[in-house]
C-alpha cells in the first residue's frame, strides 16, 4: 500500500470560504458578509427621518425602521459610497448594530474563496468602506465593512437627534 503526500497548496486556496450577499447600487455590484445580514426586505414600514442639522456624513441616514420593537437608522448607500442614479429596491437589515441599508438590489448569496488587500489608489473614507476585493466570475467586488455604514458615535448622534424629534411629538400628545 503506497500513501501519497498532499500536495501543498496556495495562501488562497487553503483559506476556509465565506459566504457573502451581493448587492447593487448604482449598477456596481458589491458584497457584504451574509453572516452581518440578519433580513433583507423590502422598502414597506420605512418612516421618513429629517433630524435637523446633524453634521453632513449624517445625510445619509434617510429613514427610520421599527423592527421587533427596536428603531433602526436606514442608511442609503448610493449617499454612503457617494453614488448618482441609484434606484432604491431593497433594505439589508444588518446583525451588529441598529443599522439598514437601502440598496437598488440583491443579487444572490455566494461563496468567495479569498479576498484581496485593497490597491493603494484607494485613499480617504473608501480604505475604511471595504475588507477587500474578490472576483466573481471574472469580475472584480469590493467587499464592505458592514459596521462602516453607521459607527456607534454616528448612532449615538442620531438617537439624540431622534429623541428630539419625537419630544415634541410626546408632548404634543400628552397636552
Amino acid at each position: 500500500m503506497r500513501i501519497s503526500q498532499a500536495q501543498p497548496r496556495s495562501k488562497a486556496a487553503t483559506r476556509a470560504g465565506e459566504t457573502v450577499i451581493l448587492f447593487s447600487v448604482g449598477g456596481v455590484t458589491f458584497a457584504i458578509a451574509a453572516n452581518a445580514v440578519d433580513e433583507i426586505r423590502e422598502l414597506t414600514g420605512l418612516l421618513e427621518f429629517r433630524p435637523g442639522k446633524l453634521h453632513h456624513r449624517l445625510e445619509k441616514v434617510k429613514a427610520t425602521l421599527e423592527r421587533h420593537g427596536r428603531r433602526y437608522f436606514a442608511v442609503d448607500a448610493a449617499m454612503h459610497f457617494r453614488m448618482p442614479h441609484a434606484q432604491p429596491a431593497r433594505l439589508m437589515v444588518l446583525r451588529q448594530g441598529r443599522v439598514a441599508v437601502i440598496v437598488d438590489g440583491i443579487d444572490r448569496m455566494q461563496e468567495i474563496h479569498s479576498i484581496h488587500a485593497l490597491p493603494e489608489r484607494f485613499v480617504g473614507e473608501e480604505r475604511n468602506w471595504y475588507r477587500g476585493l474578490t472576483v466573481i466570475k471574472g469580475k472584480v467586488v469590493p467587499v464592505v465593512h458592514p459596521e462602516t455604514f453607521l459607527n456607534k458615535a454616528e448612532t449615538t448622534l442620531l438617537n439624540a437627534a431622534l429623541r428630539d424629534v419625537e419630544a415634541p411629538r410626546r408632548m404634543a400628545v400628552t397636552a
